[in-house]
């Protein structure tokens, strides 16, 4: 059966959170959480990056459904393996990462299947515009981290998206597709 959970977010910065929004409970990990996106290149062959995450909260109650999120992408940490296209790419024709250095990813929410999440429904701020997405869970899954011994939630989640939405248009008129992939790989660690 799904569940749906109401929009609210709070970051560990200092953002005041709405009267309604429980506090996070587990922290994003920077070091298993990437967004990776695929781009079709001329028709022929799939151009490939990531960016890695800078912050991130997580409000997650497996036994009511409930869940909120929200992640703070570093945009400038883009790296497809080319540095001149790396360049590219964060300068001021593709993402003008000088003038909006970060995106965030903010849940309104979360659907799910029996105790694993299914769906998360949120919202794509990028380039100063904000807009919907829905991100599908490929995998969901909680353990308990050996090292740390603290719970850790966590799963990949793809989702495609035109990035003309948000204004990125550069290459659109000479073989660079409008459809991308996003596939975010997301762990969070419970807090103490």
């Amino acid at each position: 059966m799904k569940a749906r959970s109401s929009v609210a977010a709070c970051l560990a910065a200092g953002w005041v959170c709405a009267a309604q929004a429980q506090a996070p409970n587990y922290a994003i990990d920077p070091t298993h959480t990437f967004v990776n996106y695929e781009n079709g290149h001329f028709g022929t062959t799939t151009n490939r990056g990531r960016f890695s995450t800078k912050d991130g909260t997580l409000f997650f109650d497996r036994a009511n459904r409930q869940g909120k999120v929200e992640i703070v992408i570093d945009i400038s940490s883009v790296n497809t393996g080319v540095d001149m296209l790396n360049r590219q790419i964060q300068g001021k024709d593709f993402f003008n990462v000088a003038d909006f250095p970060t995106a965030t990813f903010v849940s309104d929410r979360f659907e799910f299947d029996g105790d694993k999440v299914s769906q998360v429904h949120g919202q794509l701020t990028l380039k100063g515009q904000t807009h919907p997405v829905v991100l599908k869970a490929q995998k969901f899954n909680c353990y308990i981290n050996p090292l740390f011994r603290r719970e850790v939630c966590g799963g990949d989640f793809e989702t495609e998206i035109l990035r003309s939405q948000w204004g990125v248009m550069w290459g659109l008129q000479f073989g660079f597709e409008d459809k991308v992939k996003l596939i975010i790989q997301v762990e969070a660690i419970k807090m103490q």
